[in-house]
């Protein structure tokens, strides 16, 4: 093996050890939960082909909220994380759009609120 070779090769393998090792890497919760919670992004994206009428306000306020509020909370956390950031920010637009539907189907069909009790 030639010696550029082996140095490609070398670099090659500390990039791959700096990233396993890494505060945010795939040893630690900080990359596992931000790609498990893509499942909420998915399941927003799905809801998409629900009709607007079956859409629950509470769980898309919260689906909003959560979102950009653990997007501000990833930029302050030790070590940051962009990938948090990241689905959070779709987290909270996936339920910011489903919202302006739900508005919009009420207010073209009229359609008030439902009453709490």
């Amino acid at each position: 093996m030639s010696q550029a070779t082996s140095a490609a090769s070398a670099q090659g393998v500390s990039k791959l050890q700096a990233f396993i090792n890494h505060p945010a890497g795939p040893k630690t919760i900080f990359f596992w939960a931000p790609l498990a919670k893509w499942g909420l992004v998915a399941a927003g994206v799905k809801d998409l082909q629900r009709p607007a009428d079956k859409l629950s306000v509470p769980q898309n306020l919260a689906l909003t909220a959560t979102g950009f509020i653990w997007v501000r909370y990833s930029m302050v956390i030790t070590p940051v994380n962009y990938s948090l950031a990241a689905v959070n920010f779709f987290v909270g637009m996936s339920g910011a759009a489903q919202l302006y539907r739900i508005w919009d189907y009420r207010r073209n069909n009229h359609v008030m609120a439902p009453a709490t009790a």
